[in-house]
């Protein structure tokens, strides 16, 4: 029960990645703030952790609107009086090259995956400075650390959550939080399997995802999560600003 009274937001944590990390935190202990613009996924999520016997709150929210933002984090702090943990999970996908890619698509993906992070962890980050505790979780990728071909605003948005993460990290040390981030690689969650099927040969498509990694096969979300609750938890209480993979060896080569 490593999360025993401590209350975390989680974003887009009504599916794959963000599910699993939320239904984590919920089993050690955790009242859990469920963040998705799903309202019946987001719903579900939130039975299930009560099924479980945990704490849950869900708040329909687009993170690229910061009254919204500010509205969920009021809502948190109105039910449980504190935030403890917040992990910028929400994020959404676009597959073109520089040229192939409008300019309304690029401020899309920069306005959910990157002004999202930065407006959810300045006002999380407000509530936790008033008590000098806190940790944040930013969820990049493989895509940030790497350059991924057809997939430029994507790529650029998550190496931007990296530098999010060096940058708060350094900023709110002396008010005692603590700023992490990982980087999954590829990871079998509900887009990715849709992406897969989408393709002319499916299995060929999942293949050559999973033949490019060293451990050649793609990710669980229960991995990642895991990844995520541990950099969360006090057993790494000395680790801000790390950046830590979880892409089965895809960045080493």
């Amino acid at each position: 029960m490593r999360f025993q009274d401590k209350v975390a937001i989680l974003t887009g944590a009504a599916s794959g990645i963000g599910r699993a990390a939320a239904l984590g935190f919920a089993r050690e202990g955790a009242a859990v703030v469920i963040v998705d613009i799903d309202p019946e996924a987001g719903a579900e999520a939130v039975e299930e952790i009560r099924h479980q016997g945990g704490e849950g709150l869900f708040t329909l929210t687009d993170i690229s609107d910061e009254a919204q933002v500010i509205a969920m984090v009021d809502a948190a702090l109105a039910k449980y009086h504190k935030i403890d943990i917040l992990v910028n999970n929400a994020g959404i996908y676009h597959q073109a090259n520089v040229v192939d890619t409008p300019l309304e698509i690029w401020s899309k993906v920069m306005a959910v995956n990157l002004t999202g992070a930065f407006l959810c962890t300045k006002h999380a980050a407000a509530a936790m400075i008033q008590r000098k505790s806190g940790v944040i979780i930013n969820v990049a990728s493989e895509a940030g650390l790497v350059g991924i071909k057809r997939q430029v605003t994507y790529n650029v948005s998550k190496g931007g959550m990296i530098q999010l993460t060096r940058s708060c990290a350094v900023d709110l040390a002396d008010q005692g939080i603590r700023v992490n981030c990982v980087c999954p690689g590829t990871t079998e969650t509900p887009l990715v399997k849709a992406a897969v099927n989408r393709a002319v040969d499916p299995p060929a498509a999942r293949r050559a995802l999973e033949t490019v990694r060293p451990l050649n096969r793609l990710g669980t979300p229960d991995e990642i999560a895991a990844a995520i609750l541990f950099l969360a938890s006090d057993e790494v209480a000395y680790a801000t600003g790390a950046i830590l993979s979880v892409d089965g060896g895809f960045t080493t080569q």
